[in-house]
């Protein structure tokens, strides 16, 4: 009896040791915090940037995997006079976003302010000339004047009986450089910004195309991170290309658990590329490919770190990529150190998607003038190992399953972005344009619904 009673306590000392072990390890207040975070920052972000309706934002926020069953704990406190978000759960794991007019929203850790760029950013975005990529619609939004276009935007914009829903927000169909096709949800209009969740990731890889095209980076370099510099670190072999390929062996896999590094990234700390920088290897450098955010965050300081700061950072983008296309609508939200977030956080309207969509269709050319690197666009697309990922874009020039499927499906595999604008220019039938946007529907909203953190 003695024995049994020795070998009960020694299992239950055993589980209680273990508990503790895995609370350090998973830390799953820091995964609550990693909820309540991602729940204000968005409510923040489409409410006083948008100008959605906040309950509906709340409701469609907290429908995600990984954030629904926590819904019923969840509170939502807004301070329409202070434009801020305020998100618990059981009272607790409190997240705090403000808005700051032109920065959009921000997480506000603790008593810390964040970072607020000192510029103007009226001057910042008043072009000094006109946009290099002509009009793509007039003011009204443009009717399908094909019935089987119209027939697909009515299918997009249907909701299921049961779900998962669409909530689809806005479509605009661009063939030859002009809108052909385009339908917003109610309360959204030409000129609402969006957020682009993960197309963020691939306006910064423009960044760096144009900081390439600007003789100021390279893809080849060495990572300019200072905490890698010493000669014993072994992430002194990390390029610039394997935090664009997301190939770099750092401990910075992404799951969307809110246990894993790059969920912790985005929501917990002031400085969010200096977070990552901290990642140990657990994995040769160029050999792996796991999907990280902060991978994509450590290029966007890079970015900043080279144009010279945040505000300048903010000049560059306008100067370089938002004004030459015509970008009118969109809101860079900065992390508390001012550094871009650039997993997630840029508000555009789709009209604003479109024209930047435009700038790799045309191979990184705009108005006959080079915006992006010789190459850079290929070079962009180009798989990554055996994946369907590319370096800040998904592709489909690969052999993955994935990718195979899409080119099933009827989404062009593209060997080459010429020949995609010369198959563009001679497609004279809506319905060819259609086939492909239809039968993107689905990833884009898989796609959509599992990146939820970026």
């Amino acid at each position: 009896m003695k024995l049994c009673f020795r070998i009960l306590a020694a299992l239950v000392a055993l589980a209680l040791l273990t508990a503790v072990a895995l609370s350090f390890i998973y830390r799953p207040g820091d995964a609550l915090r990693v909820a309540t975070g991602f729940v204000a920052h968005n409510v923040c972000s489409k409410t006083f940037v948008s100008g959605l309706d906040s309950q509906a934002v709340f409701a469609e926020t907290t429908e995600r995997d990984g954030i629904r069953r926590l819904r019923p704990l969840m509170r939502l406190d807004l301070d329409r006079a202070a434009k801020t978000a305020d998100v618990t759960v059981l009272g607790g794991f409190r997240s705090h976003a403000i808005f700051r007019d032109g920065f959009g929203c921000v997480l506000q850790h603790g008593t810390t302010t964040p970072y607020l760029p000192k510029i103007d950013l009226v001057a910042a975005k008043m072009p000094k000339a006109p946009p290099l990529l002509p009009d793509i619609a007039d003011d009204a939004v443009v009717a399908p004047g094909d019935p089987v276009l119209k027939a697909a935007l009515d299918h997009a914009f249907e909701e299921p009986a049961n779900p998962p829903f669409r909530r689809t927000k806005a479509i605009v169909v661009v063939r030859d450089g002009r809108v052909i096709a385009e339908r917003y949800a109610p309360g959204i209009g030409i000129d609402t910004p969006l957020l682009g969740f993960s197309m963020t990731k691939s306006v910064i890889n423009a960044l760096i195309g144009v900081m390439t095209q600007h003789g100021l980076l390279s893809p080849s370099i060495p990572a300019p991170v200072p905490e890698w510099r010493n000669p014993s670190d072994p992430r002194r072999e990390i390029e610039v290309e394997h935090l664009m390929r997301m190939t770099t062996g750092l401990d910075l896999d992404e799951t969307n658990s809110g246990f894993d590094p790059s969920s912790r990234m985005m929501y917990l700390p002031d400085d969010m590329a200096g977070f990552a920088v901290q990642a140990g290897l657990v994995a040769p450098v160029g050999q792996r490919w796991r999907y990280s955010s902060g991978t994509t965050q450590i290029l966007a300081r890079i970015v900043r770190d080279r144009a010279g700061g945040p505000e300048q950072s903010l000049a560059f983008a306008w100067r370089e990529l938002f004004n030459p296309l015509g970008m009118r609508h969109v809101t860079l939200e900065l992390d508390g150190a001012g550094t871009i977030q650039g997993t997630t956080y840029m508000l555009a309207s789709a009209r604003d998607w479109a024209r930047f969509g435009l700038l790799y269709l045309n191979d990184g050319v705009v108005g006959g003038k080079r915006i992006l690197h010789e190459d850079w666009v290929d070079f962009c697309a180009a798989a990554t190992l055996d994946t369907d990922y590319a370096a800040g874009f998904w592709t489909n020039r690969s052999e993955h399953p994935h990718a195979k499927g899409r080119v099933q499906a009827g989404i062009p595999r593209v060997p080459s972005l010429r020949q995609a604008i010369s198959a563009s220019a001679s497609s004279s039938s809506p319905r060819s344009v259609w086939s492909s946007c239809a039968s993107a529907i689905p990833s884009i909203r898989a796609a959509t619904s599992a990146a939820w953190s970026g």
